[in-house]
């Protein structure tokens, strides 16, 4: 929504009505749990490659072991 710049200056300085202030609550609140989404999701693919990895080096670490 576009509000004139008169209504804009009203609104910085008497603050938001109750209803207002619960809508921006909750789009906060959206906007925080899907970055919290993101965060989950980027730190699982990298973690993922970084087990699979270590567990690679292991499982050779062991062959080597035994061949000897």
């Amino acid at each position: 929504m576009a509000y004139t710049l008169s209504y804009q200056m009203y609104k910085c300085e008497h603050g938001l009505s109750a209803a207002e202030q619960r809508a921006a609550d909750v789009r906060a609140g959206e906007a925080a749990a899907a970055l919290r989404d993101l965060r989950l999701a980027h730190l699982t693919r990298r973690a993922r490659p970084a087990r699979e990895a270590a567990d690679a080096v292991t499982a050779s670490a062991r062959v080597l072991s035994s061949v000897r």
